[in-house]
């Protein structure tokens, strides 16, 4: 009998939990469609764009030039060492490179704008919601969505791409210190091997994927912020979940980008 109490509840929890993912995602889904339906209505706030797009974009640069210069000099490192022994080092030049834009630079990119700005999203909508200013605003007339989602949303996905180019140039310039400089690897042959093997169509591959990331990080960080419940802690717990999820979403949405944009470019 106890046997079947406990089988009883471990099959109604699970059924519970199938249910609340569910509900989690149809209500992922109408949030992502009413994001979409207010960008293209009027006004457009395009000071509030600005304002993300600086957040999003200028603010993150100090961190996005040390990521992509340690990552660019660390890969160039690793691949001498391995390509040393056959003597292909000219080589690396053209392999650090190519692994940058199509998919270090997107993918590191991605991840640090979903742990920094992502987070962001989350606390600044989830401490308006907890403190009704979102009702306030719904009251003045004003679209939550509208005014609190679009802009981030948008701003996110413009400002992702560029963050990303500034993010190949920049660890393409910490391979070259390392490879030429401290390595001594002849830097005609370390530039010239890159205009042999790299393709306009690799560049707009990462560009691709970066600017679908900033839309997802975007779309995860606000529905989070939205979704807010339980005062302080639950803002932390949005807040969480949003980088959590933004992180894992860019990761597994890489590998999907990467299989289809290949046959397409």
């Amino acid at each position: 009998m106890n046997l079947k109490a406990i089988a009883e509840a471990r099959v109604t929890d699970l059924g519970e939990n199938i249910l609340k993912h569910l509900q989690g995602l149809g209500d992922f889904t109408n949030f992502t469609f009413r994001t979409m339906f207010w960008t293209f209505k009027p006004p457009i706030r395009m000071r509030l764009l600005f304002d993300q797009i600086y957040f999003m974009g200028n603010k993150s640069l100090f961190i996005i030039f040390l990521t992509s210069i340690f990552t660019g000099a660390v890969f160039a490192f690793q691949i001498y060492l391995g390509f040393k022994a056959i003597n292909a080092d000219s080589f690396i030049g053209p392999i650090v490179t190519i692994a940058l834009a199509k998919e270090l630079a997107p993918v590191l990119s991605g991840l640090v704008v979903a742990g920094r700005c992502g987070a962001a999203m989350a606390a600044q909508i989830g401490s308006m919601k907890v403190t009704e200013q979102i009702d306030a605003l719904e009251v003045m007339g004003i679209n939550s969505y509208q005014y609190l989602a679009v802009p981030r949303i948008v701003g996110a996905t413009l400002a992702m791409p560029l963050l990303s180019a500034i993010f190949l140039l920049i660890g393409y310039w910490g391979s070259w210190l390392i490879g030429v400089r401290v390595l001594q690897i002849d830097e005609i042959l370390y530039t010239q091997k890159i205009s042999d093997f790299m393709r306009l169509g690799m560049v707009a591959e990462g560009l691709i994927k970066a600017t679908v990331f900033g839309y997802l990080i975007g779309i995860i960080g606000t529905y989070h912020g939205f979704t807010v419940t339980g005062g302080a802690e639950g803002v932390g717990r949005g807040t969480n979940m949003a980088v959590v999820w933004g992180m894992i979403t860019v990761l597994v949405v890489d590998f999907f980008l990467t299989s289809f944009l290949a046959r397409i470019l």
